[in-house]
């Protein structure tokens, strides 16, 4: 079943890394870094707001535990955002997803 997954980065980090590495490792099949963009959001107890970018994440409901230990080791958030959402997707795209990460 295919899913995307989305989290973010600090600006200053190197996405396009973090990217390659979840395709190169064929956690995911493809990666979109969206550009800068202004974050508002509660962090304990507090309104905070800082420069992310948004990652899109394409990838099988079948490697998201791996791409969540992944995270912990790669992710330089205390809490990451990780958040699956389920997708419907053409049967040649599925197909896709599929050959790319090496799901059966």
């Amino acid at each position: 079943m295919p899913v995307i997954i989305l989290t973010t980065l600090g600006a200053s980090a190197d996405a396009a890394a973090f990217a390659r590495l979840l395709v190169d490792d064929r956690l995911a099949a493809c990666v979109n870094v969206l550009p800068p963009m202004t974050s508002v959001y509660r962090w304990k107890g507090a309104t905070e707001e800082d420069r992310e970018q948004q990652l899109v994440i394409k990838t099988t409901s079948d490697r998201v535990a791996a791409i969540e230990t992944r995270f912990r080791e790669l992710h330089p958030y205390e809490l990451p955002e990780f958040l699956v959402l389920s997708a419907t997707a053409s049967a040649s795209y599925v197909e896709w997803l599929r050959e790319s990460v090496g799901s059966t």
